[in-house]
């Protein structure tokens, strides 16, 4: 042990004496070296208007090697791709000002704040359209100066280049709020766009949420109107649905370019698009069915891996159902049945039929539910589904009257007016009553590209036949081709074969008549009803009694009546060539309420009913689903451009996402 002892004390005595300051000469003091101004070797920062640079830099990158392979030069290096060349130089010399940071005398210069916060105020909205919160290193407070503290301006260099651009561009028009594009966009890229739309048009635009699907993803719906979250009296209100099945793309794409096109026209001076809009409160929502829709998308690029002549046969019910595997467009209450068993009752109806109690023992999907609640929310008058698998316009009754539910022509009452709108799509689109265009199976049956849906293919459940039955809303199916997922190259000829019928679908929203009911006394009498003899189906007066009636042309008696009041009837005449709504007022006067009343419960044995929805509080019960699922981290949908920024081994650049 004592010699262990004697080893170590001899090691200790011969090693060299450490540095002690106390002790001159005795070992001389580590001198680092200070930074010093180096050429700018950052490829996608050598044209600003310095050549020179210092690391580490202002966000503490020690050398030009940290700082390319951090997230932040990445984003600078792809930014122009992902904001479809918006802001672009600014963006990425802004994030050069940072990354490689002017360097004179030795010194790091800083950029300027004014020149941060114009770049922001400017292309702020570019990184909300992708959902991308706005760069952290742009910061405007943390990392760029004053000008009292000798900051200097980043886009010197664009500026100088630019001066004659600039001022030529400043004598042309605007370009257009909204560009655009023909390619699929994912559920966040979606709601960016219409987010967008909103905020490039927010004078006649207004994004608004119905509800959740079964995964948690927004059901966004963006309007159209002069006055945007308001309804103005006797403006009728129409609406489109796209992608209730998920992988029947076509819609949803369609709907999201046709809300790009509305606002961009409108802003352009299109008198038709403005005309359209100052007169009309249109609703679009692009998807019903975000949850198939992922799914279909997945099962493509999977397929695409695979055999190219298996990738439709595969694929061809992929993602059609929700997250529940359910057909919304088998999932609402099913009011044609209940329509039919009455109708050998006296006095039967055909309008506003109450949903039976027991359709709530079933299992409703959160994205029915939504959508019937919305239905009912507001006057609709008009409305297309829009689905794939086929090129016709199909109309109710979708179930057949068959005892067998065999597939029958099943009309409705009525059935001219369903034809008469049906044919307004078909005759406006490009091919779809041209019978060498035609496909599917409604190919033998179809008339001039429009067809009963029960003779074509029965079944029960359907969006179209309850808005119907249920309410004041006329609404017909367009199928839009026979591939539900056509490839993305087809998506301009697709918008050019639909773009007219789609706007002129719209605009027969003010066929027919309107009008206001009111009493003696010159108040509105809501839930009055608006008959037209021959047609067994009634609609009802809105707030301040007024009511809209699609009808096709000829002459039509019009009969108005409410409970307590006395009946009016008045005789109309609509040429074929009216393209807006006839003016049919009516007063009507009080009555006594006791015979009235026995008169209405002849006619009308259940409308206590009507009013009774949801009577075991689905909606709490579904809310709460929603809330549950957006709550798994697993479930959250992630932004179509976060796989490119996450780098292996390193931390996730969760700075980029707008909502962490």
């Amino acid at each position: 042990m004592l010699l262990i002892l004697l080893e170590l004390l001899v090691l200790v005595s011969c090693a060299p004496p450490r540095c002690d300051p106390g002790f001159r000469g005795l070992c001389k003091p580590r001198v680092e070296e200070k930074p010093k101004c180096a050429d700018i070797q950052l490829s996608y920062c050598d044209d600003m208007a310095y050549t020179q640079t210092m690391f580490p830099n202002i966000l503490g990158h020690k050398t030009r090697e940290d700082a390319e392979a951090g997230a932040e030069y990445l984003l600078i290096s792809v930014v122009e791709s992902l904001l479809g060349g918006e802001c672009n130089p600014e963006i990425r010399m802004l994030g050069c000002s940072v990354l490689a940071p002017r360097c004179e005398k030795a010194e790091v210069l800083k950029p300027c704040r004014t020149t941060c916060e114009a770049v922001r105020k400017r292309c702020s909205h570019a990184f909300d359209r992708i959902e991308m919160a706005w760069p952290y290193f742009l910061d405007c407070d943390r990392f760029f100066v004053g000008e009292e503290e000798g900051c200097y301006d980043p886009l010197e260099g664009l500026k100088e280049q630019n001066v004659e651009a600039v001022d030529s561009m400043e004598t042309l028009p605007e370009e257009p709020a909204t560009s655009m594009q023909f390619t699929y966009h994912s559920n966040a890229q979606m709601i960016s766009i219409l987010k967008r739309t909103e905020e490039q048009c927010s004078d006649i635009a207004r994004t608004y949420s119905i509800g959740r699907s079964m995964e948690g993803k927004e059901l966004l719906v963006i309007e159209f109107s002069k006055n945007p979250g308001q309804h103005e009296l006797l403006e009728p209100e129409m609406k489109y649905i796209g992608n209730i099945h998920g992988n029947e793309v076509l819609g949803r794409q369609l709907l999201i370019n046709l809300a790009q096109y509305l606002c961009s026209e409108y802003l352009l001076g299109n008198e038709r698009i403005q005309t359209l809009i100052n007169t009309t409160r249109i609703h679009i929502l692009p998807s019903m069915n975000p949850d198939g829709y992922e799914v279909a998308v997945s099962g493509v690029q999977d397929n695409e891996d695979g055999d190219e002549e298996d990738i439709r046969y595969d694929t061809s019910n992929i993602g059609r159902n929700n997250a529940q595997n359910i057909d919304l467009n088998r999932n609402f209450p099913d009011l044609t049945s209940v329509v039919y068993n009455r109708r050998r009752q006296k006095g039967y109806r055909t309008d506003h039929v109450p949903i039976p109690d027991y359709y709530w023992f079933g299992k409703v999907a959160p994205e029915t539910y939504a959508v019937m609640k919305w239905i009912r929310s507001i006057p609709f008058v008009l409305s297309a589904n829009f689905r794939g698998g086929d090129l016709v316009v199909s109309y109710p009754y979708d179930l057949s009257k068959h005892p067998l539910e065999r597939n029958m022509f099943s009309p409705a009452p009525d059935d001219q007016v369903f034809k008469f709108l049906a044919g307004i799509y078909a005759n406006s689109h490009e091919t779809m009553t041209n019978e060498n265009a035609q496909c599917g199976s409604s190919r033998t049956l179809s008339q001039r590209g429009i067809i009963n849906g029960a003779q074509w293919s029965s079944f029960a459940g359907g969006m179209q036949d309850f808005n119907y039955l249920h309410t004041n809303c006329f609404e017909v199916t367009v199928e839009l081709g026979c591939d539900k997922f056509p490839p993305e190259e087809d998506l301009f000829i697709s918008w050019h074969e639909n773009h007219e019928a789609l706007l002129t679908f719209m605009e027969a929203a003010h066929r027919g008549i309107k009008g206001i009911v009111k009493d003696e006394v010159g108040n509105g009498i809501k839930g009055a009803r608006i008959s037209i003899r021959g047609i067994q189906h009634d609609i009802t007066t809105a707030e301040n009694g007024e009511y809209w009636r699609l009808l096709h042309p000829g002459i039509h008696i019009v009969i108005a009546s409410a409970p307590g009041y006395t009946r009016a009837i008045k005789k109309v005449h609509l040429p074929p060539r009216m393209q807006t709504a006839g003016r049919v007022d009516f007063v009507l006067q009080a009555a006594p309420l006791e015979a009235d009343m026995q008169e209405e419960d002849h006619a009308i044995p259940s409308l206590g009913t009507y009013d009774r929805f949801d009577p075991y509080n689905q909606y709490e019960r579904y809310t709460q689903m929603a809330d549950l699922t957006q709550n798994h981290e697993e479930r959250a949908e992630k932004p179509w451009w976060w796989n490119y920024f996450v780098l292996p081994g390193g931390p996730a650049p969760t700075w980029l996402l707008k909502h962490y």
